[in-house]
């Protein structure tokens, strides 16, 4: 409800505002999005850090990075903490994703509201099928040793 109380007080004046404030709005999904699939990222690179360390020895060595630094410790005291910073980017992906679906809420409202609809979308999507026969065609490719 605090959404609507500063949506109140920034009552856009003019179709520019508008626009703004919805381009704003975008930029911060687009924000949103990018931050969570880095985040996933990190997760599948701890996953295959765990997958890779679990079948092996627990006092084996290893060497982990923290806080720039290399460090030198066995898998038994490594595998908790990469499995701990695992749930914690898990948890945090979650998170991310519910501000995801409220700020499309949001923006879904804004654009009723002030009855904006995209056009440039529809056209983009018709020129991108047409450019991508477009630049598939007057491309050679020769053999991998050609001869001269």
């Amino acid at each position: 409800m605090a959404t609507k109380a500063e949506g109140d007080r920034k009552e856009p004046i003019n179709e520019q505002a508008v626009a703004n404030t919805y381009a704003a709005m975008r930029s911060e999904l687009n924000q949103i999005y990018s931050k969570i699939t880095e985040l996933e990222m990190e997760v599948s690179e701890h996953m295959l850090v765990i997958n890779a360390i679990q079948p092996l020895d627990q006092s084996r060595r290893c060497y982990r990075m923290i806080g720039g630094v290399l460090v030198e410790r066995t898998i038994k005291e490594v595998l908790p903490a990469v499995q701990r910073n695992k749930e914690g980017l898990e948890e945090v992906v979650a998170r991310l994703n519910e501000a995801l679906e409220k700020k499309k809420k949001e923006i879904t409202e804004f654009e009723t509201k002030y009855k904006i609809k995209i056009r440039k979308a529809d056209a983009e999507v018709k020129d991108e099928s047409g450019r991508k026969e477009g630049s598939a065609q007057g491309v050679l490719v020769g053999p991998a040793g050609g001869s001269e």
